[in-house]
């Protein structure tokens, strides 16, 4: 019986790995696709070249601290992908029986939002991993954060932060205070659920979400996050 039990182990193992380089065979080649009809650097200018683009220094440090804490907050230590966070995903996703969260870093979802469909299919995170690592050598940490946010979509027809400040709180970027800008972080998680035009209680939960990642993270203290709950506009 014993030996059954291995027999059966060593094929289910010998399934699984080569599922594995079927998936990472087909995930490389949807990325070398990807870039080789548009090489990475004309998307790059293409994205630089939109109107209401948003230099990452028109934007409020608390933003972008915001941002961080709430997407991916080991963004300027990793290299493109975040093995706890793809293992905590996958734990949860195998618990679930279902793609319930996706692990994915700031700068793989800049891959997937210049190159790749929003769909949940695994060739395709792969070939994210890859236009990651690419993405990586080829940009600075600050050049990825901001190319993301202006790749982001903020609901109500707003493509770039500068249009969403202005859209939402008639603001230009760097006026918005930090009720507002930590408001703004939360939106691109789910624009149809969180913008404030859409559902303000639902927009001041999320908020709220955030101010509890930037705890969390030390970005900032309990005690200024509740300051920021109580400012509102």
């Amino acid at each position: 019986m014993k030996k059954v039990i291995i027999k059966v182990l060593i094929i289910i193992l010998v399934i699984l790995i080569s599922f594995g380089l079927i998936l990472i065979g087909t995930g490389f080649s949807m990325y070398q696709e990807a870039i080789q009809e548009v090489p990475l650097s004309e998307k790059v200018e293409e994205i630089r070249n939109k109107e209401n683009y948003t230099k990452l220094d028109e934007m409020p440090e608390i933003y972008k601290k915001a941002v961080i804490a709430v997407e991916d907050h080991r963004f300027y230590n990793h290299d493109g992908i975040d093995i706890i966070a793809i293992g905590r995903a996958i734990f949860n996703d195998i618990k679930a029986l279902s793609f319930v969260e996706g692990g994915s870093t700031i700068t793989q979802q800049l891959a997937k939002n210049i190159y790749f469909t929003q769909e949940k299919e695994l060739k395709r995170k792969v070939a994210e991993v890859f236009m990651a690592f690419t993405i990586e050598d080829n940009y600075e940490k600050d050049e990825i954060l901001e190319l993301y946010l202006n790749t982001s979509y903020f609901g109500d027809g707003y493509n770039t932060p500068k249009e969403a400040a202005k859209g939402y709180f008639n603001k230009d970027i760097s006026e918005l205070s930090d009720y507002e800008a930590v408001m703004l972080a939360g939106i691109p998680n789910a624009p149809s659920v969180y913008a404030p035009t859409k559902n303000l209680s639902l927009a001041k939960q999320r908020q709220k979400q955030v101010l509890d990642k930037m705890v969390e993270y030390e970005y900032i203290t309990k005690e200024e996050a509740d300051k920021i709950i109580l400012e509102r506009k």
